[in-house]
């Protein structure tokens, strides 16, 4: 099995996440990770939603393999399935 990185989808000011896929072999996962866990991972605090991006690309490493330790458990959440990152995941 090969997860892999797939496409950065933006920022969700709405529901405060970043949108993010990944590939399972050749099946696109969707996922999202929080402001508030991306703060955590960063050592910010409140980011502007204009900064969302690049600080999801500066922290992507972690964030993917995160993703990935949910996704082999079989931690998927909501319809359609797929990974979602909150604070609580990286403690």
């Amino acid at each position: 099995m090969a997860f892999t990185s797939g496409e950065y989808r933006g920022y969700d000011i709405d529901r405060s996440v970043v949108l993010f896929s990944m590939i399972d072999d050749f099946t696109e996962v969707p996922c999202a990770i929080s402001s508030d866990a991306m703060d955590l991972l960063d050592g910010a605090r409140r980011t502007a939603p204009s900064q969302r991006e690049g600080q999801f690309m500066r922290l992507r490493a972690s964030i993917e393999q995160r993703a990935e330790d949910k996704f082999a458990k079989s931690e998927l959440e909501g319809k359609p399935a797929g990974i979602i990152l909150r604070s609580i995941d990286f403690r």
